[in-house]
């Protein structure tokens, strides 16, 4: 049995044995060229990142156009570091897994350091700070989640932790998008060093939102006298700090047991599956698939590594903006969220399994092809139409993705502006009929009724985790299966939320079918696949 901490450069026979790649170089050298001038730093130390960015950085290691490795910074959950990176090295196992059943698998061995960023650990927050303030140091990418971007609350509002960020000193910051500012500030502290800030989180016009939040917390210090005009000026010309805007797509399920399996009996050792206290699932491995893009804005004003040599777009914004809108809107985000809001209720926990349910691909047909292409741009280098036959005819009925809805569930409140909103707004704007709508207003009510936490048959669920649930399940927690309801005045509070739906649904037409359709998913047991045939079914 092979395991990740083995010595690969003496001894890969025992690697190569068990169907892994190795690396093509040697990790300490990388990680003390990173210790003295770090290239680049990632937020976020999750699956999608060992995944994804880290074979980036591999496949830029092993050609040479990369001498450093990546430092990874994780702000919310220290139990990461200290059981998924420490214990094994920083390495990982990267585990590609097609529709037929292939595993294709590759020591990832190119990060660094992983650093446990947060002013709760004194040895971390000072580590960053001078990483940062290497003139080296050439960008930043984050996967942190779009919560992990929020300074507002449900109305729009400077959260509590917000606004003690701004009143007070940015060597105590506790938001994220404070701790990055404090580094930003460091940085400009040591000489007006530039660098690119890369958002490649999975919602639209991601280095926009990183943009204006950094720069809410950098005026709100301005106002407050900590920091000099010069330090927002810097932060405002992309000559000295960019924020590229980028499109991400790569489907990363949370580690499986039966992959973990498949590995033991391969000879791979490391397969324990870590739940930390803070609920993050993750594991010396990491399953993804097959496909994967990832277009980001070329803009770096302290230069970068030819990311282009490991299979990344490079593209000037309107063109990231197009193919991001497309993704993240239209072709594959929006039916993904609908999957995995009926999913939930009506008790799938496969992602695969649901494309055998025909009215489930009569949902995402219906809203893919006729509701969201037609408001959607071509950006030329990706054909939206292929994007969305892939998705729907390889990539969410390949069983070998051991995905749930109830992941993809996770945080709806916050991907439903993007997900939804957007082509809502694009017919608003270009005064398209809405009529035709069939799909949208029915995952939007679907939504509401997965927010009662009661499946199809009547049974209770515990309903994935979003930070506005707290607040939004009071809405409908009376309700019961059977009861004649007014849902105009049940889902108003919900629906005319701009937080949530800033795209005017009334103006939009899409109110009442809303109503009408949660009324009708809320008649008896069963009404939701009922209904759900109805409406889109096969």
């Amino acid at each position: 049995m092979v395991r990740l901490t083995d010595d690969y450069r003496k001894e890969p026979a025992a690697f190569k044995q068990a169907g892994i790649t190795l690396p093509q170089f040697d990790q300490a050298q990388v990680a003390q060229a990173a210790a003295t001038e770090p290239v680049w730093v990632h937020f976020g130390g999750g699956n999608l990142f060992r995944c994804f960015h880290a074979k980036i950085a591999q496949d830029l290691l092993n050609r040479g156009d990369l001498k450093a490795g990546v430092i990874v910074a994780e702000t919310y959950d220290d139990g990461v570091i200290e059981q998924a990176y420490a214990p094994y090295q920083n390495r990982a196992l990267q585990v590609v897994m097609d529709a037929q059943g292939h595993y294709d698998k590759t020591l990832i061995a190119s990060v660094a350091d992983a650093v446990y960023y947060n002013r709760a650990n004194a040895a971390g927050w000072a580590q960053l700070k001078a990483i940062f303030e290497k003139p080296s140091l050439q960008f930043v990418t984050m996967s942190i989640t779009e919560k992990g971007y929020t300074l507002r609350d449900i109305n729009g509002a400077l959260t509590a932790a917000a606004q003690a960020d701004i009143a007070g000193d940015p060597e105590a910051a506790t938001t994220n998008m404070g701790a990055i500012a404090r580094l930003l500030l460091a940085r400009y502290q040591a000489g007006k060093l530039p660098i690119a800030m890369v958002s490649t989180d999975n919602f639209s016009e991601n280095g926009k939102r990183f943009e204006t939040e950094i720069l809410t917390i950098a005026k709100g210090w301005l106002a407050a006298g900590t920091v000099a005009q010069g330090f927002v000026d810097y932060l405002q010309d992309p000559q000295q700090v960019s924020f590229p805007w980028s499109m991400i797509d790569r489907i990363t399920p949370n580690p499986a047991e039966s992959v973990a399996k498949i590995l033991q009996a391969s000879g791979f050792d490391d397969t324990q599956i870590i739940h930390t206290a803070k609920h993050t699932n993750i594991a010396p491995f990491g399953n993804t698939e097959v496909t994967h893009y990832l277009v980001i804005e070329d803009s770096f004003p302290n230069g970068r590594p030819a990311l282009e040599k490991a299979g990344v777009i490079l593209a000037d914004r309107d063109t990231v903006n197009d193919a991001d809108q497309m993704k993240v809107t239209a072709c594959l985000n929006p039916l993904h969220t609908g999957l995995a809001i009926f999913g939930s209720i009506l008790g799938y926990t496969s992602i695969a399994d649901e494309m055998t349910n025909p009215d489930l691909v009569a949902l995402i047909r219906q809203l893919g092809y006729q509701e969201d292409l037609p408001v959607v741009k071509d950006p030329k280098i990706i054909s939206p139409k292929g994007f969305i036959d892939e998705v729907i005819e390889k990539r969410l009925p390949n069983k070998n993705i051991p995905d749930t809805p109830q992941r993809i569930a996770s945080d709806t409140s916050q991907k439903l502006p993007i997900r939804y909103g957007v082509t809502i707004q694009h017919y608003l704007d270009a005064g398209k009929d809405t009529s035709g709508l069939k799909a949208i207003p029915l995952i939007i009510a679907g939504w509401c009724r997965f927010l009662m936490a009661i499946q199809d048959d009547g049974t209770p669920f515990e309903p994935s985790r979003d930070p506005l649930l707290a607040e939004l399940q009071p809405y409908v927690a009376d309700i019961k299966l059977g009861d004649h309801v007014d849902a105009h005045s049940l889902l108003q509070p919900i629906l005319t939320n701009k937080q949530i739906f800033p795209a005017d649904l009334d103006a939009a037409g899409l109110t009442p079918k809303i109503e009408q359709d949660f009324t009708a998913m809320i008649a008896g047991t069963g009404a939701v696949a009922k209904t759900l045939h109805a409406v889109v079914g096969a």
